[in-house]
């Protein structure tokens, strides 16, 4: 009963967690373009660097506070990373075409990528990321 409680919650730690992680990921991507001089012109460069550390919490935050799975970092990890490359890559991609010729600011421009994330981490952590293991607990 116990359990079945807990798994109840998951959505509601997952769109708190992702509340905070989302709050994280947009806050940090201008924070470095406003807080670093040099990043200004790299903003390529800020954003390699704000989606590095952007996927290290939204891993810790989702691992220990919504799936609360054991074992298993390195294969979740390597998981939940395959998802968020995937959308790197397009983001590395649109970002530039955004910014140089539809003439976009950086900062609208990403949060565009950040609405379109919400509803595929779902699916992809519950289903694919943090999956119950066979033997494992």
């Amino acid at each position: 009963m116990r359990v079945a409680a807990a798994s109840g919650r998951r959505p509601l730690r997952f769109l708190l967690a992702g509340a905070a992680n989302t709050a994280f990921g947009l806050a940090i991507y201008p924070a470095l373009l406003w807080g670093v001089p040099a990043l200004r012109t790299h903003y390529m460069a800020a954003l390699l660097i704000a989606q590095a550390v952007s996927l290290c919490f939204a891993f810790t935050t989702y691992k220990l506070g919504v799936f609360r799975t054991r074992g298993n970092v390195l294969r979740e990890f390597a998981t939940f990373a395959s998802f968020y490359l995937a959308n790197y890559a397009a983001n590395w991609v649109a970002l530039p075409l955004l910014v140089e010729l539809a003439q976009l600011p950086p900062v609208i421009a990403q949060l565009g990528f950040t609405v379109a994330l919400i509803a595929g981490s779902w699916f992809w952590h519950s289903r694919v990321t943090f999956r119950a293991v066979p033997g494992q607990s």
